[in-house]
Protein backbone atom coordinates (compact mmCIF):
# COMPACT_ATOMS: atom_id res chain seq x y z
CA UNK A 1 0.00 0.00 0.00
CA UNK A 2 1.16 3.84 -0.74
CA UNK A 3 -0.22 7.06 1.02
CA UNK A 4 -2.25 9.63 -1.41
CA UNK A 5 -0.96 12.95 -1.74
CA UNK A 6 -3.48 15.65 -0.81
CA UNK A 7 -6.44 13.33 -1.69
CA UNK A 8 -6.09 10.13 0.77
CA UNK A 9 -5.77 6.67 -1.08
CA UNK A 10 -3.66 3.56 -1.65
CA UNK A 11 -2.12 2.20 -4.32
CA UNK A 12 -2.77 -1.76 -5.76
CA UNK A 13 -2.25 -4.53 -3.03
CA UNK A 14 -0.07 -7.51 -4.23
CA UNK A 15 -2.33 -9.30 -6.36
CA UNK A 16 -0.25 -12.87 -6.61
CA UNK A 17 -0.87 -15.27 -9.16
CA UNK A 18 -3.82 -17.94 -9.32
CA UNK A 19 -0.99 -20.50 -10.08
CA UNK A 20 -0.71 -20.88 -13.64
CA UNK A 21 -2.73 -20.83 -16.70
CA UNK A 22 -5.98 -21.36 -16.53
CA UNK A 23 -10.18 -19.89 -18.29
CA UNK A 24 -10.98 -16.98 -19.13
CA UNK A 25 -11.48 -14.27 -16.62
CA UNK A 26 -15.55 -14.14 -17.49
CA UNK A 27 -15.39 -17.71 -16.81
CA UNK A 28 -13.61 -18.04 -13.82
CA UNK A 29 -15.52 -15.11 -12.30
CA UNK A 30 -18.92 -16.82 -12.89
CA UNK A 31 -16.99 -19.91 -11.37
CA UNK A 32 -15.86 -18.17 -8.37
CA UNK A 33 -18.85 -16.72 -7.09
CA UNK A 34 -20.46 -19.82 -5.44
CA UNK A 35 -17.19 -20.35 -3.52
CA UNK A 36 -17.45 -16.59 -1.94
CA UNK A 37 -21.15 -17.10 -0.78
CA UNK A 38 -21.76 -17.08 2.70
CA UNK A 39 -21.89 -21.09 4.06
CA UNK A 40 -19.13 -22.20 2.21
CA UNK A 41 -16.24 -24.12 3.15
CA UNK A 42 -13.69 -21.96 5.00
CA UNK A 43 -11.06 -23.31 2.80
CA UNK A 44 -12.43 -22.73 -0.68
CA UNK A 45 -13.58 -19.10 0.10
CA UNK A 46 -9.94 -18.40 0.82
CA UNK A 47 -8.92 -20.22 -2.52
CA UNK A 48 -11.21 -18.57 -4.13
CA UNK A 49 -10.49 -14.89 -2.54
CA UNK A 50 -6.79 -15.99 -3.86
CA UNK A 51 -7.94 -16.22 -7.54
CA UNK A 52 -10.16 -12.79 -7.32
CA UNK A 53 -7.13 -11.17 -5.65
CA UNK A 54 -5.36 -12.29 -9.00
CA UNK A 55 -7.87 -10.74 -11.35
CA UNK A 56 -7.74 -7.44 -9.81
CA UNK A 57 -3.85 -7.34 -10.47
CA UNK A 58 -4.60 -6.26 -14.36
CA UNK A 59 -6.81 -4.07 -16.18
CA UNK A 60 -9.49 -5.65 -17.78
CA UNK A 61 -9.44 -8.49 -14.16
CA UNK A 62 -10.80 -5.42 -12.47
CA UNK A 63 -13.08 -3.99 -15.34
CA UNK A 64 -14.26 -7.40 -15.42
CA UNK A 65 -15.04 -7.55 -11.47
CA UNK A 66 -16.23 -4.20 -11.26
CA UNK A 67 -19.47 -4.99 -13.16
CA UNK A 68 -20.15 -8.35 -10.65
CA UNK A 69 -22.83 -7.00 -8.18
CA UNK A 70 -23.13 -10.34 -6.09
CA UNK A 71 -19.36 -10.73 -6.46
CA UNK A 72 -18.87 -7.64 -4.70
CA UNK A 73 -21.14 -8.00 -2.21
CA UNK A 74 -19.55 -11.59 -1.47
CA UNK A 75 -16.18 -9.46 -1.10
CA UNK A 76 -17.25 -6.90 1.29
CA UNK A 77 -19.28 -9.46 3.48
CA UNK A 78 -16.36 -12.37 3.20
CA UNK A 79 -14.42 -12.70 6.69
CA UNK A 80 -12.67 -16.07 5.75
CA UNK A 81 -9.29 -14.01 5.01
CA UNK A 82 -7.64 -11.02 4.00
CA UNK A 83 -7.16 -10.94 0.34
CA UNK A 84 -11.20 -10.54 -0.25
CA UNK A 85 -10.18 -7.16 1.24
CA UNK A 86 -7.26 -6.69 -0.32
CA UNK A 87 -9.16 -7.65 -3.63
CA UNK A 88 -11.58 -4.44 -2.75
CA UNK A 89 -9.04 -2.05 -2.38
CA UNK A 90 -7.16 -3.24 -5.83
CA UNK A 91 -10.45 -2.06 -7.00
CA UNK A 92 -11.02 1.15 -5.57
CA UNK A 93 -7.48 2.03 -6.53
CA UNK A 94 -8.98 2.45 -10.44
CA UNK A 95 -11.06 5.31 -10.38
CA UNK A 96 -12.03 4.66 -14.12
CA UNK A 97 -14.10 2.04 -12.36
CA UNK A 98 -15.88 4.02 -9.23
CA UNK A 99 -18.68 4.72 -11.03
CA UNK A 100 -18.97 0.72 -12.40
CA UNK A 101 -19.03 -0.15 -9.03
CA UNK A 102 -20.84 2.12 -7.43
CA UNK A 103 -23.92 1.09 -10.55
CA UNK A 104 -22.88 -2.61 -9.63
CA UNK A 105 -23.71 -2.04 -5.60
CA UNK A 106 -24.70 1.51 -5.09
CA UNK A 107 -24.44 -0.32 -1.25
CA UNK A 108 -21.09 -0.56 -1.56
CA UNK A 109 -19.62 2.65 0.66
CA UNK A 110 -22.11 1.52 2.93
CA UNK A 111 -21.33 -2.02 3.69
CA UNK A 112 -17.07 -0.91 3.08
CA UNK A 113 -17.84 1.80 6.05
CA UNK A 114 -19.87 -0.92 8.55
CA UNK A 115 -16.39 -2.96 8.36
CA UNK A 116 -14.07 -0.34 8.90
CA UNK A 117 -16.03 1.18 11.98
CA UNK A 118 -16.31 -2.37 12.84
CA UNK A 119 -14.53 -2.86 16.50
CA UNK A 120 -14.20 -6.80 15.95
CA UNK A 121 -13.52 -6.87 12.08
CA UNK A 122 -9.92 -8.23 11.28
CA UNK A 123 -9.79 -6.37 7.70
CA UNK A 124 -10.94 -3.11 8.78
CA UNK A 125 -8.01 -1.50 7.83
CA UNK A 126 -8.41 -2.65 4.40
CA UNK A 127 -11.80 -1.40 4.39
CA UNK A 128 -10.59 1.74 5.22
CA UNK A 129 -7.93 1.97 2.33
CA UNK A 130 -10.71 0.67 0.16
CA UNK A 131 -12.95 3.81 1.40
CA UNK A 132 -10.02 6.03 1.42
CA UNK A 133 -9.21 4.99 -2.56
CA UNK A 134 -13.17 5.28 -3.62
CA UNK A 135 -13.81 8.56 -1.56
CA UNK A 136 -11.07 10.49 -4.19
CA UNK A 137 -13.45 10.94 -6.19
CA UNK A 138 -16.34 13.50 -5.96
CA UNK A 139 -19.41 10.85 -6.89
CA UNK A 140 -18.14 7.89 -4.58
CA UNK A 141 -17.50 10.59 -1.73
CA UNK A 142 -20.97 12.00 -2.04
CA UNK A 143 -22.07 8.56 -1.65
CA UNK A 144 -20.37 7.70 1.20
CA UNK A 145 -21.09 11.80 2.48
CA UNK A 146 -25.01 10.22 2.39
CA UNK A 147 -24.80 7.07 3.89
CA UNK A 148 -22.38 9.02 6.77
CA UNK A 149 -26.05 11.34 6.93
CA UNK A 150 -28.00 8.54 7.38
CA UNK A 151 -26.54 6.85 10.37
CA UNK A 152 -28.24 6.99 13.17
CA UNK A 153 -29.56 10.50 14.91
CA UNK A 154 -28.12 9.74 18.01
CA UNK A 155 -24.33 8.52 16.62
CA UNK A 156 -23.56 10.48 13.39
CA UNK A 157 -21.66 8.93 10.57
CA UNK A 158 -18.67 11.22 10.85
CA UNK A 159 -18.81 11.19 14.94
CA UNK A 160 -17.91 7.71 14.54
CA UNK A 161 -15.84 7.75 12.06
CA UNK A 162 -14.00 10.62 14.20
CA UNK A 163 -14.08 8.47 17.46
CA UNK A 164 -12.14 5.63 16.07
CA UNK A 165 -9.35 7.49 14.38
CA UNK A 166 -9.03 8.95 17.73
CA UNK A 167 -8.91 5.95 20.10
CA UNK A 168 -5.96 3.52 20.84
CA UNK A 169 -7.11 0.56 20.37
CA UNK A 170 -10.32 0.73 18.70
CA UNK A 171 -10.12 -2.36 16.81
CA UNK A 172 -7.10 -4.28 18.51
CA UNK A 173 -6.99 -5.98 15.22
CA UNK A 174 -6.79 -3.55 12.51
CA UNK A 175 -4.35 0.01 13.21
CA UNK A 176 -6.85 1.87 11.13
CA UNK A 177 -4.51 4.37 9.91
CA UNK A 178 -6.27 4.57 6.99
CA UNK A 179 -9.67 6.16 8.78
CA UNK A 180 -6.62 9.75 8.36
CA UNK A 181 -6.89 10.00 4.56
CA UNK A 182 -10.55 8.94 4.51
CA UNK A 183 -11.88 11.80 6.61
CA UNK A 184 -9.58 14.09 4.87
CA UNK A 185 -11.09 13.36 1.45
CA UNK A 186 -14.45 13.60 3.41
CA UNK A 187 -13.14 17.14 4.29
CA UNK A 188 -13.08 18.36 0.99
CA UNK A 189 -17.21 18.42 1.70
CA UNK A 190 -18.71 21.37 2.69
CA UNK A 191 -20.56 18.90 4.92
CA UNK A 192 -18.17 17.39 6.28
CA UNK A 193 -16.56 20.55 7.39
CA UNK A 194 -19.24 22.17 8.83
CA UNK A 195 -19.57 18.69 11.18
CA UNK A 196 -15.73 19.00 11.80
CA UNK A 197 -15.58 22.60 12.80
CA UNK A 198 -19.33 22.57 14.80
CA UNK A 199 -17.99 24.58 17.82
CA UNK A 200 -20.27 22.05 20.40
CA UNK A 201 -18.45 19.22 18.94
CA UNK A 202 -14.99 19.78 19.58
CA UNK A 203 -13.90 17.36 16.70
CA UNK A 204 -11.01 19.24 15.37
CA UNK A 205 -9.50 19.61 19.46
CA UNK A 206 -9.75 15.88 19.28
CA UNK A 207 -7.51 15.75 15.81
CA UNK A 208 -5.02 18.35 16.69
CA UNK A 209 -2.83 15.39 18.63
CA UNK A 210 -2.61 12.98 16.17
CA UNK A 211 -0.51 15.41 13.80
CA UNK A 212 2.73 13.95 16.21
CA UNK A 213 1.15 10.19 15.97
CA UNK A 214 4.25 8.30 15.96
CA UNK A 215 3.30 5.56 14.47
CA UNK A 216 1.83 6.05 10.86
CA UNK A 217 2.71 9.00 8.05
CA UNK A 218 -0.54 7.83 6.49
CA UNK A 219 -2.67 8.67 9.71
CA UNK A 220 -0.46 11.92 10.57
CA UNK A 221 -1.10 13.01 6.44
CA UNK A 222 -4.84 12.00 6.37
CA UNK A 223 -5.35 14.35 9.61
CA UNK A 224 -3.22 17.10 8.57
CA UNK A 225 -5.00 17.46 5.05
CA UNK A 226 -8.00 17.41 7.15
CA UNK A 227 -7.09 19.82 8.96
CA UNK A 228 -5.49 22.22 5.89
CA UNK A 229 -9.27 21.40 4.12
CA UNK A 230 -11.01 22.83 7.11
CA UNK A 231 -8.35 25.92 6.95
CA UNK A 232 -9.96 26.77 3.73
CA UNK A 233 -13.07 28.25 5.78
CA UNK A 234 -11.75 31.80 6.44
CA UNK A 235 -14.74 32.30 8.54
CA UNK A 236 -13.57 29.87 11.05
CA UNK A 237 -10.43 31.32 10.94
CA UNK A 238 -10.59 33.59 14.11
CA UNK A 239 -12.07 30.40 16.36
CA UNK A 240 -9.03 28.10 14.76
CA UNK A 241 -6.57 30.68 15.74
CA UNK A 242 -8.44 31.13 19.23
CA UNK A 243 -8.21 29.57 22.58
CA UNK A 244 -10.82 27.33 21.98
CA UNK A 245 -8.69 25.48 19.14
CA UNK A 246 -5.42 27.23 19.42
CA UNK A 247 -4.17 25.37 15.92
CA UNK A 248 -1.25 26.97 15.08
CA UNK A 249 1.30 25.29 17.80
CA UNK A 250 0.10 21.96 16.12
CA UNK A 251 0.44 23.05 12.84
CA UNK A 252 4.18 25.02 13.82
CA UNK A 253 5.51 22.02 16.01
CA UNK A 254 6.03 18.86 13.77
CA UNK A 255 8.05 21.93 11.41
CA UNK A 256 10.68 22.91 14.33
CA UNK A 257 13.64 21.48 14.63
CA UNK A 258 15.81 21.76 17.87
CA UNK A 259 17.26 25.39 17.26
CA UNK A 260 18.19 27.48 20.34
CA UNK A 261 16.55 30.78 20.03
CA UNK A 262 17.62 33.99 22.07
CA UNK A 263 15.68 34.69 25.32
CA UNK A 264 13.63 37.50 23.31
CA UNK A 265 12.82 35.11 20.38
CA UNK A 266 11.67 32.08 22.83
CA UNK A 267 9.33 34.66 24.56
CA UNK A 268 7.46 35.48 21.51
CA UNK A 269 6.72 31.50 20.72
CA UNK A 270 3.81 29.54 22.43
CA UNK A 271 4.97 27.74 25.34
CA UNK A 272 4.49 24.25 23.45
CA UNK A 273 7.46 25.65 21.16
CA UNK A 274 9.83 26.68 23.66
CA UNK A 275 12.88 24.84 25.19
CA UNK A 276 12.37 22.27 22.74
CA UNK A 277 15.03 18.94 23.48
CA UNK A 278 18.32 19.16 21.45
CA UNK A 279 17.03 15.86 19.74
CA UNK A 280 14.02 17.37 18.55
CA UNK A 281 12.89 15.43 14.78
CA UNK A 282 11.08 17.43 12.08
CA UNK A 283 8.04 15.82 10.52
CA UNK A 284 10.70 13.07 8.31
CA UNK A 285 8.02 13.09 5.60
CA UNK A 286 8.09 16.20 2.72
CA UNK A 287 4.49 15.97 1.56
CA UNK A 288 3.29 16.36 5.25
CA UNK A 289 5.52 18.94 5.73
CA UNK A 290 3.80 21.27 2.72
CA UNK A 291 0.50 20.27 3.97
CA UNK A 292 1.45 21.93 7.51
CA UNK A 293 2.66 24.97 5.60
CA UNK A 294 -0.63 24.96 3.43
CA UNK A 295 -2.65 25.01 6.18
CA UNK A 296 -0.56 27.92 7.87
CA UNK A 297 -0.69 30.12 4.48
CA UNK A 298 -4.56 29.44 4.81
CA UNK A 299 -4.83 31.23 7.88
CA UNK A 300 -2.76 34.15 6.72
CA UNK A 301 -5.76 34.73 4.49
CA UNK A 302 -7.25 37.82 7.10
CA UNK A 303 -5.09 40.83 8.53
CA UNK A 304 -6.21 39.37 12.32
CA UNK A 305 -5.34 35.94 11.27
CA UNK A 306 -1.72 37.27 9.79
CA UNK A 307 -1.17 39.80 12.92
CA UNK A 308 -1.97 36.59 15.22
CA UNK A 309 0.39 34.30 13.55
CA UNK A 310 2.82 37.21 13.47
CA UNK A 311 2.56 37.60 17.05
CA UNK A 312 2.65 33.67 17.84
CA UNK A 313 6.48 33.72 16.57
CA UNK A 314 5.79 31.93 13.15
CA UNK A 315 8.14 33.47 11.28
CA UNK A 316 11.02 32.02 13.78
CA UNK A 317 10.16 28.25 13.08
CA UNK A 318 9.59 28.74 9.35
CA UNK A 319 12.80 30.76 8.86
CA UNK A 320 14.85 27.68 10.43
CA UNK A 321 12.93 25.27 8.78
CA UNK A 322 13.27 27.06 5.52
CA UNK A 323 17.26 27.21 5.90
CA UNK A 324 17.08 23.71 6.45
CA UNK A 325 14.43 21.84 4.16
CA UNK A 326 15.78 19.66 1.98
CA UNK A 327 13.27 19.81 -0.93
CA UNK A 328 13.02 22.09 -3.17
CA UNK A 329 9.34 22.32 -3.81
CA UNK A 330 8.57 22.48 0.58
CA UNK A 331 11.22 24.70 0.81
CA UNK A 332 9.42 27.55 -2.09
CA UNK A 333 6.49 26.90 -0.24
CA UNK A 334 7.83 28.31 2.94
CA UNK A 335 9.88 30.96 1.09
CA UNK A 336 5.97 31.98 0.20
CA UNK A 337 4.43 31.77 3.18
CA UNK A 338 7.41 33.89 5.00
CA UNK A 339 7.34 36.30 2.37
CA UNK A 340 3.15 37.17 3.44
CA UNK A 341 4.24 37.21 6.74
CA UNK A 342 7.45 39.69 6.43
CA UNK A 343 5.70 41.85 3.69
CA UNK A 344 3.52 44.68 3.90
CA UNK A 345 -0.07 44.50 4.14
CA UNK A 346 -2.67 44.39 0.94
CA UNK A 347 -4.42 47.67 0.17
CA UNK A 348 -7.65 48.46 1.69
CA UNK A 349 -10.39 46.10 0.22
CA UNK A 350 -7.80 43.34 -0.35
CA UNK A 351 -7.18 42.50 3.08
CA UNK A 352 -9.02 38.97 2.70
CA UNK A 353 -6.82 36.84 0.49
CA UNK A 354 -9.00 34.27 -0.31
CA UNK A 355 -11.92 36.54 -1.53
CA UNK A 356 -9.41 39.00 -3.77
CA UNK A 357 -10.68 38.61 -7.21
CA UNK A 358 -7.73 38.07 -10.01
CA UNK A 359 -8.27 39.49 -13.29
CA UNK A 360 -8.55 36.66 -16.09
CA UNK A 361 -5.05 37.76 -17.40
CA UNK A 362 -3.42 37.98 -14.74
CA UNK A 363 -4.19 34.09 -13.44
CA UNK A 364 -3.04 33.01 -16.44
CA UNK A 365 0.17 34.58 -15.90
CA UNK A 366 0.29 33.34 -12.46
CA UNK A 367 -0.12 29.73 -13.43
CA UNK A 368 2.10 29.98 -15.84
CA UNK A 369 4.89 31.71 -13.68
CA UNK A 370 4.46 28.29 -11.42
CA UNK A 371 4.59 26.10 -14.16
CA UNK A 372 8.12 27.52 -14.68
CA UNK A 373 8.64 27.76 -10.67
CA UNK A 374 7.86 23.73 -11.23
CA UNK A 375 9.61 22.89 -14.28
CA UNK A 376 12.87 24.59 -12.50
CA UNK A 377 12.14 22.74 -9.39
CA UNK A 378 12.53 19.88 -11.38
CA UNK A 379 15.28 20.68 -12.86
CA UNK A 380 17.43 21.53 -9.91
CA UNK A 381 16.45 17.98 -8.64
CA UNK A 382 17.32 16.13 -11.75
CA UNK A 383 21.24 18.11 -11.28
CA UNK A 384 20.98 17.26 -7.72
CA UNK A 385 20.37 13.33 -8.11
CA UNK A 386 21.38 12.56 -11.88
CA UNK A 387 21.27 8.70 -10.42
CA UNK A 388 17.40 8.87 -9.68
CA UNK A 389 15.98 9.84 -13.11
CA UNK A 390 15.42 7.27 -15.49
CA UNK A 391 16.91 4.19 -13.46
CA UNK A 392 15.81 0.55 -14.33
CA UNK A 393 16.26 -2.17 -12.77
CA UNK A 394 19.42 -4.51 -13.91
CA UNK A 395 18.53 -7.85 -15.58
CA UNK A 396 18.95 -10.67 -12.87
Amino acid sequence: MREAGAGGGVGEAEAGSPGGPGPGPEVAAAKLLPFLAPGARADLQAVAARHVLALTGSGPGRALLAGQAALLRALAELASGRDAALALVNLAADSGLHEQLLAADPWLPARLLGRALDPQWPWAEEAAAALANLSREPAPCAALMAVLAAAEPGAPGLEQLVHALCTPGYNTRAPLHYLGPLLSNLSQRPAARAFLMDPDRCVVQRLLPLTQYPDSSVRRGGVVGTLRNCCFEHRHHQWLLGPEVDILPFLLLPLAGPEDFSEEEMERLPVDLQYLPPDKQREPDADIRKMLIEAIMLLTATAPGRQQIRDQGAYLILRELHRWEPQPDVQSTCEKLIQVLIGDEPERGMENLLEVQVPQDVEKQLQQLDRQEQEQLEREQQELAPELWGKRAAPT
